[in-house]
């Protein structure tokens, strides 16, 4: 090894140090890698060579010719060892810092869409997980023989934000998506088949019928109450004043125990239905405010006021999931008073004069009854409020609709 080449070699090492220290300011991924580990090899070379140098000169035992054919003995071996140590360093590179492509629209997809990913990576032990809501599940592509492309179908997942998680002992990364519903809401119309007069100034926020009597929730501070009226004439056979400091929100009925909101108060009641007794109180866990509520028969279903819809357990009332409401568009949000009807959830929308048919299973709003016409059937005064208050009578097998400080209950029946 001659002197021509010691220079050639401190050249290149100086170049390589130059392009390490360039790309990390730019932040070019491979240049840092590529510079920083050529450099460390040639810095070892550096050093033996000192080394051996230094051994020469002490005790003059080595002459020139034997000297640069030990330092070539030396060095070779050390540049080997290096590169190869490095060898995930430099040859893999690229690879560190995975590139996923995708068949999302601006981030979005339609449910029973296919969802297609491309990697640029090779790796075989790929997992893959989704966010869905407030829980975390596997998901399996059904095409796992393409190491470069994986597809995942959507029709088994509910709809809103999730998130696509990739794993492997080197990539743990995340895609983040939202589902909407494939199809447009289609829009109803009713007929009326009988209207109930009724008081002014009730603020309904909850409506419910058990075993043909009905069941009401009125709002506002100071003034919120849990009435027992006969839907026919707004007699009232029952009533329990909340205290004051309670806005009372939506109610629902089951196992003969009445469930009742507060909007900001963030604590719910569970009465005896026969007497009105308090039996408990229940927390909100995660949902922000109470808005509107229901049941299936097992488990309760509550609105916050945004487009999500928590599914509660009946007996603790702890949250335990959520489902999140949207169209072929966009979500849903202001969800309001709601009611289970055959399988299905109706709910009132704040501001809005209609009612949305909600599928519980994955959050789709599937129609939109449009009751646009109902408030002008009522007696028009200052304090006239906007349409909620929703509560299906299954012996009559029709809808009852009001509003906040409507005189009138209507009895519907939607045109399919």
């Amino acid at each position: 090894m001659g002197l021509g080449c010691l220079v050639s070699l401190s050249l290149f090492s100086a170049g390589l140090l130059f392009i390490s220290l360039i790309s990390f300011i730019i932040k070019i991924d491979l240049f840092q890698k590529l510079g920083t580990t050529l450099f460390t090899s040639m810095l070892s070379l550096a050093i033996v060579i000192g080394i051996v140098t230094s051994i020469s000169k002490k005790y003059s035992i080595i002459n020139k010719k034997i000297k640069l054919k030990s330092l070539s003995l030396l060095l070779l071996p050390i540049l080997v060892f290096t590169i190869l140590f490095s060898k995930d360093f430099i040859f893999y590179g690229k690879e560190d810092k995975i590139i996923i492509t995708s068949n999302l629209d601006n981030g979005k997809i339609k449910l029973n869409d296919t969802l297609v990913i491309n990697l640029n990576s090779m790796e075989k032990n790929l997992s893959f997980e989704v966010k869905t809501n407030s829980k975390i599940e596997k998901i399996t592509p059904y095409n796992s023989n393409n190491l470069k492309q994986y597809k995942f179908l959507t029709s088994g997942l509910t709809l809103g934000v999730k998130q696509l998680i990739i794993k492997s002992k080197k990539y743990n990364e995340k895609i983040n998506f939202t589902l909407l519903n494939n199809e447009a809401p289609k829009i109803y119309d009713f007929e009326i088949i009988n209207e109930f007069s009724r008081g002014k100034y009730s603020y309904t926020q909850g409506l419910e019928f058990h075993n043909d009597t009905l069941f009401e929730s009125l709002g506002k501070y100071n003034n919120s109450k849990l009435l027992k009226v006969d839907f026919r004439d707004g007699t009232v056979f029952k009533e329990h004043k909340l205290p004051n400091q309670y806005f009372a929100e939506g109610i629902t009925i089951l196992d003969d125990k009445i469930y009742q909101l507060t909007w900001q108060e963030k604590i719910g009641f569970v009465y005896n239905i026969n007497n009105f007794d308090k039996i408990k109180t229940f927390d909100y866990n995660n949902s922000i405010e109470g808005w509107g509520l229901c049941n299936d028969g097992v488990n309760l279903y509550k609105s916050d006021g945004t487009e999500k819809i928590w599914i509660l357990d009946k007996i603790t009332q702890n949250e335990l999931n959520h489902i999140e409401v949207y169209t072929n568009k966009n979500k849903i949000v202001g969800l309001n008073e709601l009611e289970w009807v055959n399988g299905k959830i109706y709910a009132n929308r704040y501001q809005f004069e209609g009612i949305a048919i909600i599928n519980p299973k994955n959050g789709a709003i599937e129609g939109v009854i449009n009751l646009k016409t109902l408030k002008n059937k009522v007696t028009q005064h200052k304090d006239l409020d906007v349409i909620n208050g929703i509560a299906f009578n299954k012996k009559r097998n029709s809808i009852f609709v009001t509003g906040k400080m409507w005189d009138k209950i209507f009895e519907i029946r939607i045109k399919k």
